[in-house]
């Protein structure tokens, strides 16, 4: 258990990082939040990726799998978690699943947003 904590911490580091660096070279001084979707669409592919190799063509050990998804791409993007899971219900069929997890995700996450925002003029 501690070594797979140590792989997800060095790949977390390693994630947040990039996403700063990448986020902040890709932003460039336009109002719509370029940087962010830029890393998320390049998180994304970069689970699918290493997700569907991973499984059939690369055979990562595990505690490459957990620095690579948890860790670094956990930290690059929680996106790409996002849309993988969201991609494998509709992949398995579970079409009401699917919808669920969109909705859900994205009003849920607003209404966090805009709670963690009142909450904080309160305090």
């Amino acid at each position: 258990m501690l070594s797979s904590l140590i792989y997800v911490g060095i790949g977390g580091f390693i994630g947040a990082i990039f996403r700063f660096l990448l986020s902040t070279i890709i932003q460039g001084s336009t109002r719509f939040p370029l940087g962010t979707l830029g890393v998320n669409i390049m998180g994304a592919f970069t689970l699918s990726f290493i997700t569907y190799a991973g499984e059939n063509t690369l055979q990562l050990p595990i505690s490459s799998r957990l620095f690579l998804t948890v860790g670094l791409l956990g930290a690059f993007t929680t996106m790409s978690t996002f849309s993988l899971e969201s991609f494998k219900l509709l992949e398995e069929n579970h079409n009401v699943l699917f919808i669920a997890n969109l909705v859900l995700n994205n009003i849920l996450c607003l209404i966090g947003i805009y709670l963690g925002k009142v909450v904080s003029s309160i305090i």
